[in-house]
């Protein structure tokens, strides 16, 4: 009798686990919507079309182009700058058109827009329930850069902070923002801390027009400096200042290290990938350790036959935004294996960025 019990209450608790385990199984895979688990490539738009995002599937095997455009029945304006993410949202940054267009990341429903002030904004961070946006303001003007920090559920403008001239990137690490000044229509050299307790800002010297900036295996900033060309009041060239690609202590705000480029040498995309850094000078990618302390000579690839414009390196992958400003843009996949090209398909117009969904 105690057996027959026994055996009975062991097959009831594992139907009971199993039933539990298939519902949640169930419940993670329901879709959230038709554009997860898929690479989203935004692109800036021009005088020939509006700013728009197109969605491929993980593999390739679905292409859908101005998804905005098909979900919302209208477009999101010229120039698409950027995209950032929550958990459920994606927040999409038009500079011309200063709003940030919020929608779910998986459906693309727009579910309202941040205006409130912005001035020429180019990328964002969600912490929390706040949004900080970078905005250049007037390009022209040295003196009128912020960063607004928004409300992300009422979209309403909390405050700004005023910041140096040209804020680019921004990226969050443990209550601190980290912001790339590459200079709007000028210059500048270098990176601003806010520390989010009080909004104060430290500043570190890197060297001219940093951009792309991330955080490496060792939680350390790595700034992507692309240089300076210097022209004369012809617009002749007469000079460069040098590019580089410098690592930062977060705790100290120290440099590290720093690759110092020849002079001449511009570049101007990056992304890092465990302990690999790729970046690119003109169409060509290249790649270093995260330790290196001198630029790599020697080609990795082609990325694009045109215009390269976006990279992004995901699962030993490469995707190059190869864009175009008057037709349809390519997406150029490659192996990293084997650097080989394994797939192109077409992308937006002014294609820029690249995400993974």
């Amino acid at each position: 009798m105690r057996k027959t019990n026994f055996i009975f209450k062991t097959l009831l608790v594992l139907g009971v686990l199993t039933f539990v385990s298939c519902s949640d199984s169930d419940n993670n895979s329901v879709p959230r919507g038709d554009y997860e688990n898929g690479i989203l490539i935004s692109g800036e738009g021009s005088g020939a079309g509006s700013g728009s995002v197109s969605y491929i599937s993980y593999d390739y095997t679905v292409e859908e182009s101005r998804i905005f455009n098909k979900v919302n029945s209208s477009d999101l304006g010229t120039y698409l700058q950027s995209i950032s993410f929550d958990s459920d949202r994606a927040y999409i940054v038009v500079d011309l058109q200063n709003s940030v267009t919020v929608v779910d990341r998986y459906t693309f429903e727009e579910l309202g827009k941040i205006t409130e002030d912005l001035s020429n904004p180019r990328y964002m961070e969600v912490v929390g329930n706040r949004g900080y946006i970078t905005n250049w303001g007037d390009g022209s003007n040295e003196n009128d850069d912020f960063v607004a920090i928004v409300d992300i559920n009422s979209f309403e403008l909390i405050e700004k902070i005023n910041v140096a001239n040209g804020p680019e990137r921004i990226v969050h690490n443990n209550g601190k923002l980290y912001v790339s000044h590459k200079g709007a229509y000028s210059t500048n050299n270098i990176i601003s801390i806010i520390n989010l307790t009080d909004n104060s800002i430290d500043t570190i010297t890197v060297k001219d027009n940093p951009d792309e900036i991330s955080f490496n295996s060792n939680n350390q900033l790595v700034v992507l400096s692309e240089g300076r060309t210097i022209y004369d009041a012809s617009y002749n060239v007469i000079g460069h200042t040098l590019a580089g690609i410098t690592t930062i202590n977060i705790q100290s705000n120290e440099i590290v290290s720093e690759v110092v480029f020849d002079e001449g040498i511009h570049p101007s995309l990056m992304d890092i990938d465990n302990e690999t850094l790729y970046y690119s000078i003109g169409n060509n990618i290249y790649k270093i350790n995260i330790d290196d302390s001198s630029p790599s000579t020697t080609v990795l690839l082609s990325a694009a036959e045109g215009y390269l414009y976006g990279m992004s390196v995901e699962n030993g992958m490469l995707y190059s935004a190869d864009a175009s400003f008057t037709d349809v843009s390519k997406l150029n996949i490659f192996n990293l294996a084997s650097n080989n090209i394994v797939k192109t398909l077409d992308a937006p117009l002014g294609a820029s960025k690249i995400y993974f969904n």
